[in-house]
């Protein structure tokens, strides 16, 4: 992101809602701590979530890639009164920081989360869901829509994270793996046409999609 687009991208930030006070502290611990703090969705993204998920009032939320729980915490404040979440992460070092963090939210009742390879706890999942955030391992993103999309309801929405991947997948000289397999992501969500789509170039890229059929 070049200096205009910082400057824009904060111009859009101090126009939004504020980021609520529990989100901000785990964003600063976040940055004051970890190595890769970019992985966290951020202010503005992270309202955009909650937004979506107020709209849609969903009833089962599935997430895939927890990292510290900021996402997670966001798309659980538009669920229906008794609705649940289900977030999945990988890294078992993260699995401390995540439980505090929503404990700080205070939604250990809202928030189920499972520590372990999404491609093998996705199909234990007896559930069917109205909302799928994909931010995870990218390599995988296409098995992970394939395995989602059959556990979605009639009128809901997966949304895939980072898939502008710094620009690169517009970049044709770019092609390691994680590009390509972007690049392919892309068309393969383009051609399901069992959803309406909208790729949205919001901080490295939304893909949003609704299942219709």
């Amino acid at each position: 992101m070049n200096a205009a687009d910082e400057t824009l991208y904060e111009y859009c930030e101090n126009h939004s809602s504020n980021e609520p006070e529990v989100l901000r502290q785990i964003s600063r611990d976040t940055h004051a701590n970890l190595l890769k703090p970019r992985m966290l969705s951020g202010h503005l993204q992270g309202r955009l979530l909650s937004m979506i998920s107020q709209i849609l009032q969903p009833k089962s939320v599935l997430e895939i890639g927890t990292f510290v729980g900021y996402s997670a915490i966001c798309l659980a404040e538009g669920l229906a009164e008794n609705g649940r979440l289900i977030t999945i992460e990988a890294n078992e070092e993260f699995e401390t920081r995540i439980k505090s963090n929503i404990n700080l939210a205070g939604l250990n009742d809202k928030i189920d989360l499972k520590i372990g390879n999404a491609l093998e706890v996705i199909p234990k999942l007896d559930l069917k869901f109205d909302l799928v955030f994909i931010d995870a391992d990218k390599l995988n993103y296409i098995n992970y829509y394939d395995l989602v999309i059959e556990k979605l309801n009639i009128g809901g929405l997966i949304i895939s994270d980072n898939v502008l991947w710094d620009g690169k997948v517009l970049d044709i000289s770019k092609n390691d793996a994680t590009t390509k397999l972007l690049r392919a992501f892309n068309v393969h969500v383009q051609n399901d046409n069992r959803t309406n789509k909208v790729l949205l170039p919001i901080r490295d890229g939304l893909f949003v999609s609704r299942k219709i059929k």
